[in-house]
C-alpha cells in the first residue's frame, strides 16, 4: 500500500546530551545543543522549548485537494491494524473543517493522546496536539504553525520558553508539576528549536530517565488500555491489511 504523500509523515528528533536515548536515537551535534541550551550565535538565533507530550505521532495534510489523517510512517491511519490511529482518523473526520486553515501541501504534525502511552492525562478535550507545520521536508516557522492552530482553533504544544537559550534543567522545572496539557504522571520532557532569521535551522529533543516508553500497554498491564478519547458518532471499521 502506498503512503498518500510518498513519504514518511514526521521524523525522528534527535537528542540533547544526557537525555535518555532509545535504541535507534542519537544525540545532537554539541555545538548545537550549546545554542539551544547556553549560548546563541549572535541576536539572530531564536530558541524555542515546548512541553513534549506522550502519545502517537500523526499528522493532518492537505493533498490533492483532501484531508488526510496519516500515521508517523505515513500511510493513511484508517488501514492501521491500531485502534487508537483509527480513532484519530474518525476524530480527524468529524474535524475537517478545522482544517480548511492547511494549503495544499501542507500538514499538521503533532501527538494523539487519545490512548495513555506512557503518561495519563486528565480531562482531555483536545487529543490531538500539533506541535509543527511542514511541507515535505521543510519545518515551517514556529509562529507559522501558531497562525494556522488558531484559525483551526487548536492549543498547540505548550511554549515554556522564547527567545534565549534554556537550560535543560529550567525546561524540566518547568514541566515538574504536571506540565501545561493535564499530565497526570511526570511529562517526559522537552523540545529545543532553534530559528534563524524568521526560518527553521534544527530541533533537539530532552527525555527524563525515569520515562517508561508504553507503560500503560495492554502488552505490559495484562488488562484493556485507557483511552482519553474515544468516537462517539461512528463505529469501528475493520481496517485493510497492509
Amino acid at each position: 500500500m502506498s503512503k498518500p504523500i510518498g513519504r514518511k509523515a514526521y521524523g525522528s528528533i534527535p537528542h540533547l546530551p544526557s537525555s535518555r536515548l532509545g535504541p535507534a536515537d542519537h544525540y545532537i551535534h554539541p555545538g548545537q545543543a550549546k545554542i539551544l541550551t547556553e549560548k546563541v550565535r549572535d541576536r539572530h538565533d531564536r530558541i524555542i522549548v515546548t512541553e513534549k507530550l506522550d502519545g502517537a505521532c500523526v499528522a493532518v495534510a492537505r493533498h490533492a485537494g483532501q484531508i488526510i489523517a496519516l500515521g508517523r510512517s505515513g500511510y493513511a491511519v484508517e488501514t492501521s491494524p491500531y485502534e487508537h490511529l483509527r480513532h484519530f482518523g474518525m476524530w480527524v473526520a468529524e474535524n475537517e473543517r478545522r482544517f480548511a486553515a492547511l494549503e495544499e501541501g501542507e500538514r499538521l504534525c503533532g501527538e494523539w493522546i487519545g490512548m495513555a502511552h506512557g503518561t495519563l492525562y486528565e480531562a482531555v478535550s483536545q487529543p490531538f496536539v500539533p506541535f509543527d507545520l511542514m511541507a515535505q521536508a521543510q519545518r515551517f516557522p514556529i509562529d507559522q504553525m501558531m497562525e494556522v492552530c488558531g484559525r483551526a482553533g487548536l492549543v498547540p504544544a505548550h511554549i515554556i520558553s522564547d527567545g534565549p537559550p534554556l537550560a535543560v534543567e529550567d525546561g524540566l522545572m518547568a514541566i515538574s508539576d504536571g506540565g501545561f496539557h493535564g499530565a497526570i504522571d511526570p511529562v517526559e520532557g522537552c523540545v529545543w528549536r532553534c530559528e534563524r532569521r524568521g526560518k527553521f535551522e534544527f530541533i533537539a529533543k530532552f527525555v527524563q530517565h525515569s520515562k517508561i516508553d508504553g507503560m500503560y500497554f495492554t502488552e505490559k498491564t495484562g488488562v484493556a488500555p485507557i483511552f482519553h478519547w474515544r468516537p462517539t458518532t461512528a463505529l469501528e471499521r475493520t481496517p485493510s491489511c497492509r
